[in-house]
């Protein structure tokens, strides 16, 4: 079997089964099983399959049809442009939460000025350490903390901050939400769970199979940990901090009003994604640094 047989009967059988983008999907788990980059599958389309390969790609395949999400099968995911270590003991990070880095980084850079110390920035909820490990590497004046309830998931952090070479900025802390801080920070962002928990089995079962449940559960209301977060933040954020969160679709009200609710003195908006779903709340407090 060539290449583009390969490349052709994957995709059909993934297709058969139900996965979308079967194509691409069969491209990455054959690149995966013949350690071929996709330039070198377009190219070169006669080139055989060892009987290695062929067993490889098949259970690649078999595993991708019992609906394990290809991160999991590949152990990486791709991040603001930076490779990460993923497995099934963190949530896989998705392209949406971009949106929380960049708007991190405004935020940061908009005050590197006003500082005579470094930044100090907590990822809550920190998972692989994606967004910790991003806004290190692009902020490498900064200090940042990240937490995480689960110490599975601090594990996997660990191997990507070492891996990443910021082992030293990126201090890692197990605990809930923002109690493991040892100080006030200027700036904080989470991605914390935000569906109901009522929703749940509707989702794919890529994410009900294989995904951490307490990285998803947002329990009753959707919004239930980042409630207890802002309960927590107001002796935990520095006079003129911000507070980043992403939210769900169509959870602008609810924020709103917990916001209201919970915090005074602050300014609030919404931050639209890709798709123009709003999915990040900033939230400022006081005054600029």
């Amino acid at each position: 079997m060539n290449l583009a047989q390969a490349l052709q009967q994957s995709a059909y059988i993934l297709v058969m089964n139900g996965i979308e983008d079967s194509y691409i999907e069969a491209r990455i788990l054959l690149g995966h099983a013949t350690n071929l980059s996709s330039v070198q599958i377009y190219t070169e389309p006669e080139q055989t399959l060892s009987r290695e390969e062929e067993n490889k790609l098949e259970k690649l395949v078999g595993r991708r049809l019992q609906h394990e999400p290809t991160a999991y099968i590949l152990k990486h995911r791709e991040f603001y442009g930076i490779d990460f270590y993923v497995d099934s003991r963190v949530l896989i990070p998705r392209p949406e939460t971009e949106v929380l880095v960049d708007a991190a980084l405004e935020f940061a850079r908009s005050r590197s000025n006003h500082l005579t110390r470094p930044l100090l920035v907590a990822d809550i909820g920190t998972g692989c350490g994606a967004i910790a490990i991003s806004l290190a590497l692009n902020l490498p004046g900064s200090k940042v903390y990240a937490t995480d309830l689960s110490s599975s998931a601090l594990e996997v952090a660990r191997l990507n901050c070492v891996h990443h070479k910021v082992a030293e900025q990126v201090t890692l802390l197990p605990g809930d939400l923002l109690q493991p801080l040892p100080e006030p920070v200027d700036l904080v962002v989470a991605n914390l769970p935000y569906i109901k928990n009522s929703e749940l089995p509707n989702l794919s079962p890529e994410i009900t199979k294989f995904e951490p449940r307490m990285a998803i559960d947002g329990g009753r209301s959707g919004l239930d940990c980042i409630l207890r977060l802002l309960e927590q933040v107001k002796e935990r954020i520095n006079f003129g901090g911000c507070l980043l969160l992403e939210i769900g679709q169509n959870q602008e009200e609810d924020m709103g009003q917990l916001v209201h609710t919970h915090l005074k003195e602050v300014n609030f908006r919404f931050i639209a994604d890709f798709n123009g779903i709003n999915r990040v709340v900033k939230i400022e407090l006081g005054c600029p640094i």
